[in-house]
């Protein structure tokens, strides 16, 4: 049995409250200053599970809010997704959905036709990217098919530098992102793999991972 410390003297509670009240009065100072804004470069990596999950919170936001955006899957192919039926469903007027890929090359077996495909994804992906109507974009598993050299990493790098709007917001996904990728990100999440169902011969759930 533990010791129940919360604070329940009048002393006690009179601390707290001061000690919450210098916290919030520096937030507030901290928070006055942060008034800029931007279209933000950002890129979820690593092995663990939950980047195409977490991208697709943020496009779930955007419609929620009424702003238009894009989905471009690089690597994804035919199998039906979650996130994919619902947009198409009920939300195709405000999240354009492009599926390019064919599924992993392993899968595929076929370079030639993978490349391809990635190469036409990206030219869709810029032409979205460029649409002023689009206020995110999310290029789910480019970093997969820039690191098979599907696509030119320092393409990737100049059109986000040099081509986007500066207030539309571009979400890359996948593991191994591209260190020259993540410099130029303005956000970086790398999930970590701490434990996965699959090493207990747990196969990809409905409604978990699709």
């Amino acid at each position: 049995m533990t010791e129940d410390t919360t604070p329940t003297s009048p002393e006690d509670l009179a601390r707290h409250a001061e000690k919450m009240a210098k916290k919030k009065a520096a937030r507030d100072k901290i928070m006055a200053t942060k008034t800029g804004e931007k279209g933000l470069i950002i890129v979820h990596t690593g092995k663990g599970k939950g980047k195409s999950s977490a991208a697709f919170g943020m496009i779930f936001r955007h419609i929620a809010h009424g702003k238009k955006c894009a989905v471009v899957q690089f690597i994804k192919g035919a199998m039906s997704t979650g996130e994919r039926d619902l947009i198409l469903r009920h939300f195709s007027d405000l999240c354009e959905f492009h599926t390019m890929g064919e599924g992993f090359t392993w899968e595929t077996q076929d370079k030639a036709r993978d490349m391809a495909m990635a190469k036409a994804a990206w030219e869709k992906a810029k032409d979205l990217i460029r649409d002023p109507a689009n206020s995110m974009v999310l290029l789910d598993e480019i970093n997969i098919a820039i690191r098979y050299d599907y696509i030119d990493l320092g393409e990737v790098v100049a059109f986000l530098r040099d081509e986007k709007p500066a207030m539309t917001h571009v979400v890359l996904t996948g593991r191994n992102a591209k260190e020259e990728l993540i410099d130029l990100a303005d956000l970086v999440t790398e999930m970590e793999l701490i434990k996965h169902p699959f090493r207990s011969g747990i196969k990809a759930q409905l409604g978990v991972e699709f």
